[in-house]
């Protein structure tokens, strides 16, 4: 622009879109030119290019009515323009008729609701506003006009407006100066007239996060995925982007339903549609190869905005987008699909969810469905938070609720709660469904195996239980994961929608609506008391969840008797049963279980006919049972991965039987006085928990041979000493040593252990550290806490350059080592009660991590100055410490 600064990025484009006239202008542009000079050129360009952006502009020859004086006439379409575009031309000047009508834009222009922008088509800028030159010849047959002056100064006033200059655009190049015209006039207009739809709730921020990663004015081209379940508002939010960005695009197409119209069409149809938006010309298509080399011919020199909404195959991207080379640098492709794999094996990694609705949210938009207002109507406000909490922040759940409450009374709201408890909502669930239907078989499993049992499970126990069934649980709660069935959250559990999961359950329940033993997977408590006190099991049941509050054990058992393919059985019995037999009981666990956990199992043993060949997990916590087999059978469990047996009467366990064993918990087992024979055989063991084996007082001589252990808990044991073979776990990361009142020293050769990263060593009786301590370079985390003998530290401590948190409290410990100051990344250290120390290292402020410092009761007279870097650090002492602190502070 001349006199201002201008993008020059997009503009021309074909679109079909309606009319952006605000709405108190019957037009968007008026243009004003010298007919003789421009009409049958520029202007006829420049105007047809506005049309195709679909701004509405007027031309005389084209607005003017019959039999209608033509001064009134363009004197109502001025006022009733937006904006002005004047071409001024090397005769322009010459007509009074163009000078009035400048006269009127002006007056116009200076309301502030109308705008001018001068066009310097044949002519400069000074000679308009100096009447100079060309313009000046021009001007100069008005010399004996009464409106002489008045037009003067109008030339004057426009010529100082901010506008275009064809001799200062792409070198004079028509075709890119009109281009720049129009997308000034369409990214204003733009944001004059563009508003929100008022029933899109929460979309502003959800736009503007994706218009952000877009980046429109970096000039390449760029593909995001926007993901989410069925109904969380995807194609609303890709709409509402594209509606917001396509005007600086010179291409656009949005393409609804690729999954449906693929699977009816076929995607020659959608390429067809694709070049037919962006080259406004029809497109003849004769095949899918066809089509794609005709998008990437016809294409690549257009700067495009394609929507490809609801993709679920990358055959798809395939054929629509297939490469950015398709594109003019500054296309974007946006993408929504409920799976995240598809976006990745396309090469997409810009991706953004689409989150569910907060409460505030899902609380306007259901007021805006059910009430037609922003408001709640007094009276029905504890109704609505009921409707929106079964809603669970799922957009397209909460207006069909809307929907459905609109213009009822609060009896008919109260029924319709009611049976919403109990009756699946058709229409959402229908939706969610379509990503279940494409799954794979075993992701199937899987994805019902989670919503009816193992939501909010933790990742790592719900991959134990499905790989224990003969799943590969990893890569298919990536599958849900991607396909936006699941979620993961920062704590690493498993999460699922409600609806969801409604719709995971709905899917086992309708099979046999009426008859739950038939079902594959129990979890209702009730059906399942029925099932097992009547023996009405069956082979079509897989999974079992049951808190067997009121179920006699020994029923448990018969009634399970039946359920000849069950896989997974997870019950919580009650712990007021003493310790039963089952001499004289002969009815068995099935033998096709794979994953049994039992707590507070009553029994001493598991049933004799129980093969348990196929067991892969066994978990008996806060169990009765003294040993696995009755009458000293010995059972071959080489599935055997997972061992849980802690807080039980257990006395002997023959672990040569369970070769494959992977974690062993006897932690709290009271009985146990020795490790059980075969330990040090088990070559795959990598957990092994001890802690609370109170009477445990010594380990094998030859635990190093479990080449693969990677966590040992010790912690409150009557361990003496720690063989020295444990110095060849090479795979060790967790030592826990913590309580073991009797430990007195550490094995010499401990800095072998070079992965180890947690070593707790608290309130032990340790009264050194061996110095070679200070080779475990990838210790995290050092507890010493209680150590009431230890006196001193290695001075090469500074060697543990990876250690973040060091706790010193309650011991003998003198002095800290000046090496302490080379710990970079510690971020805690805790020196409480450390009744001789009595001072600290003067380079402590080089602990750039140092966050805490516990360091009440001691003996340290003053802190080191250095300590002033540490800017976010928090001290816990008492106060003399902090007056300390400020007064060195101070000085």
């Amino acid at each position: 622009m001349a006199g201002s600064s201008s993008s020059s990025s997009s503009s021309s484009s074909s679109s079909s879109s309606s009319s952006s006239i605000h709405k108190s202008f019957k037009y968007d542009v008026f243009l004003s030119f010298r007919g003789v000079d421009t009409r049958k050129n520029f202007i006829d360009h420049l105007y047809r290019a506005l049309q195709d952006k679909a701004i509405y502009t007027y031309k005389d020859e084209e607005r003017i009515t019959k039999g209608k004086r033509i001064g009134d006439e363009l004197v109502r379409s001025i006022v009733d323009s937006r904006f002005y575009v004047v071409v001024f031309s090397k005769n322009y000047a010459s007509s009074s008729w163009c000078l009035d009508e400048l006269v009127k834009i002006m007056e116009c222009h200076k309301t502030k609701k109308h705008t001018a922008y001068p066009v310097f088509y044949d002519v400069q800028p000074t000679e308009v506003r100096k009447q100079t030159g060309v313009v000046g010849k021009a001007f100069a047959v008005h010399e004996n006009d009464e409106a002489h002056g008045k037009w003067r100064q109008v030339l004057k006033e426009v010529a100082d407006l901010a506008g275009f200059e064809l001799q200062n655009t792409a070198n004079g190049s028509e075709a890119k100066f009109i281009q720049e015209i129009v997308e000034h006039i369409s990214r204003e207009l733009y944001t004059i007239n563009f508003s929100y739809d008022k029933k899109l709730v929460g979309i502003e921020n959800r736009v503007n996060d994706i218009v952000s990663s877009l980046q429109i004015g970096i000039d390449d081209v760029r593909m995001i995925g926007i993901k989410g379940m069925g109904g969380a508002g995807k194609t609303t939010l890709a709409r509402a982007v594209f509606d917001n960005i396509s005007f600086r695009f010179e291409g656009k197409s949005f393409v609804e339903n690729v999954r449906e119209v693929t699977s009816t069409s076929g995607l020659k149809s959608l390429q067809k549609q694709i070049l037919s938006d962006v080259l406004n010309e029809d497109v003849r298509v004769s095949g899918v190869r066809d089509g794609q080399n005709i998008m990437k011919w016809r294409m690549h020199g257009i700067k495009v905005l394609i929507v490809l909404d609801d993709v679920d195959d990358t055959e798809q991207l395939e054929a629509l987008a297939g490469e950015p080379e398709w594109f003019k640098s500054g296309s974007r492709i946006i993408i929504t699909t409920r799976d995240e794999q598809v976006l990745l094996a396309h090469g997409v990694t810009l991706m953004r969810n689409v989150n569910l609705f907060s409460n505030e949210e899902a609380i306007c938009l259901f007021n805006k469905h059910a009430f037609r207002r922003h408001g709640l109507i007094q009276g029905y406000e504890e109704l609505s938070e009921q409707v929106v909490r079964y809603a669970s922040g799922l957009p397209l759940t909460i207006k069909v609720l809307g929907s459905l409450l609109c213009g009822k009374d609060k009896p008919e709201w109260e029924d319709a709660l009611q049976r919403l408890k109990t009756i699946p909502l058709a229409k959402t669930l229908k939706i969610l469904e379509l990503s279940y239907t494409v799954l794979e078989d075993d992701e199937k499993e899987i994805f019902l195996d989670v919503g009816c049992i193992m939501k909010g499970w933790e990742k790592v126990t719900a991959i134990e239980a499905l790989e224990s069934c003969g799943f590969r649980a990893k890569i298919g709660l990536r599958v849900l994961q991607q396909k936006c069935l699941i979620t993961i959250d920062d704590k690493e559990r498993v999460g699922m929608h409600d609806h969801i999961e409604e719709m995971a359950k709905n899917i086992v329940l309708r099979s046999h609506p009426d008859m739950p033993h038939k079902h594959s997977r129990l979890w209702k408590n009730g059906e399942i008391e029925h099932i097992l006190a009547n023996d009405l099991g069956t082979e079509e049941t897989r999974c079992i969840r049951f808190y067997a509050w009121n179920v006699d054990p020994y029923v448990l058992i018969r009634g399970l008797g039946k359920m000849k393919a069950l896989r997974y059985l997870y019950v919580v019995m009650e712990y007021r049963y003493g310790s039963l037999t089952l001499n004289a009981f002969s009815p068995s666990f099935p033998d096709a279980l794979c994953y049994l956990c039992l707590n507070y199992y009553p029994f001493t043993s598991l049933p004799k006919t129980f093969q348990a060949n196929n067991l892969v997990t066994l978990k008996m916590p806060n169990s009765k049972i003294v040993q696995l087999s009755e009458g000293g059978e010995h059972k071959i469990l080489d599935k055997l991965r997972f061992l849980d047996l802690s807080r039980s009467n257990l006395r002997t366990l023959e672990l040569r039987l369970t070769p494959n064993l992977e974690m062993l918990n006897l932690g709290g087992c009271w009985d146990l006085v020795e490790l059980p024979d075969g330990i040090c055989m088990l070559k795959h063991l990598k957990y092994l928990i001890l802690d609370c084996c109170k009477f445990l007082e010594k380990l094998p001589e030859h635990l190093g041979h479990l080449e693969c252990l990677v966590d040992l808990y010790l912690s409150s044991t009557k361990i003496k000493h720690l063989p020295d073979s444990i110095c060849k776990l090479k795979q060790l990361n967790s030592l826990r040593l913590g309580k073991c009142l009797l430990l007195e020293k550490l094995p010499e050769d401990l800095g072998n252990l070079e992965c180890l990263g947690y070593f707790d060593l608290s309130s032990t009786k340790i009264k050194h550290l061996p110095d070679n301590i200070c080779m475990l370079k990838h210790l995290k985390y050092l507890n010493l806490n209680g150590c009431l003998l230890l006196e001193n530290l290695p001075e090469d401590l500074g060697h543990l350059e990876r250690l973040e948190n060091l706790s010193l409290s309650y011991t003998k410990i003198k002095h800290l080592p000046d090496s302490i100051c080379k710990l970079k990344h510690l971020n805690s250290l805790s020196i409480k009660n450390c009744l001789l120390l009595e001072k600290l290292p003067e380079d402590l402020g080089r602990l750039e991590c140092l966050k805490e410092l516990y360091m009440e009761d001691t003996n340290i007279s003053h802190l080191p100055k250095s300590i002033l870097l540490l800017k976010g650090l928090r001290i816990n002492g008492s106060r003399g410490f902090f007056g300390r602190l400020v007064s060195q502070n101070s000085k």
